[in-house]
C-alpha cells in the first residue's frame, strides 16, 4: 500500500502536468478503440504493452479473461455481460479482444483441480468451473497438445482464449455487430517471460508473435 501511495504522490509531482489536458479532456468523453478483456493478474498491463494512454482501452478484467455465455435471465453475475453491453451500444466500440497470458494461476488451478492436488475457495471453484470447465475440455483432445515449446498452463491458457472468443459469438449484440461488419473479435496472447503479445491467425490456425509485418494481417482479418 505504502507503494501505492506514493506513486499517487509521485504522480501529481512529475507527470500529472502532463496529463492535466489529456484528463481535462477525457471528463467529458469517452471514446475508447476498443474493449479489452484481460485477466485480473497484476503482472498483466495492456496500458504498458499496448502503449496506450488514458481513454484508449475499455478494459474488463475477470479471474481467467473469461466470458460466461450469453443467458437471457442472469442468475448470477451479469457483469461481463453489462460490460460488452455498454462498450458496444454506448461507447461503440468497434473491436473487442481477448488478451490471455502466460503462467495464468486460473488456468494452473484448473491443471491441479483435475489432479486432485488443491481444493479451491467456493467462489473460485464455481466461477471456473462454470466458465472455464469448456476451455479445459477442449484442451484434453487439443492439437496445442503436441506443441512441446508449451507447457500444459500455457497450452491451456492459449486454449481458453479461443474458447472465450466462441463464447464472445453467443451474445446477440455482437452477433448482429460481426454480421454487420461492424465489429471485428481478436484472441491475444501474453507471454511474460518475453513480453510479446501474440494474436490467433485463424488461416494457419496458430498464435503468432505481433510484429510490423503482422500487423496488416490483423487489420484486414
Amino acid at each position: 500500500m505504502r507503494k501505492l501511495l506514493q506513486g499517487i504522490i509521485n504522480f501529481r509531482k512529475f507527470s500529472l502536468t502532463d496529463y492535466r489536458d489529456k484528463f481535462s479532456r477525457l471528463a467529458t468523453q469517452h471514446a475508447p478503440d476498443a474493449l479489452l478483456v484481460a485477466c485480473c493478474d497484476s503482472r498483466v498491463v495492456p496500458n504498458v504493452f499496448a502503449s496506450s494512454d488514458p481513454g484508449d482501452l475499455f478494459v474488463l478484467r475477470n479471474i481467467g479473461n473469461l466470458i460466461p455465455k450469453y443467458k437471457e435471465e442472469y442468475l448470477d453475475d451479469a457483469s461481463v455481460g453489462s460490460a460488452i453491453e455498454f462498450s458496444l451500444t454506448t461507447l461503440n466500440v468497434s473491436d473487442i479482444i481477448i488478451c490471455g497470458h502466460s503462467d495464468c494461476g486460473a488456468m494452473q488451478s484448473l491443471l491441479e483441480k483435475d489432479n486432485k492436488a488443491v481444493s479451491l475457495p467456493p467462489s473460485l471453484n464455481k466461477w471456473l468451473m462454470t466458465n472455464a470447465i469448456s476451455s479445459y475440455n477442449r484442451f484434453k483432445n487439443s492439437q496445442f497438445n503436441n506443441e512441446s515449446s508449451l507447457t500444459p498452463c500455457n497450452c491451456l491458457s492459449r486454449i481458453n482464449v479461443l474458447q472465450q472468443l466462441d463464447n464472445l459469438k453467443t451474445y446477440p449484440l455482437v452477433i448482429k455487430r460481426l454480421i454487420n461488419n461492424k465489429l471485428k473479435i481478436h484472441g491475444w496472447w501474453f507471454d511474460l517471460a518475453t513480453a510479446d503479445v501474440y494474436y490467433y491467425n485463424a488461416s494457419y490456425g496458430k498464435f503468432l508473435v505481433i510484429n510490423e509485418e503482422q500487423i496488416k494481417n490483423i487489420l484486414q482479418a
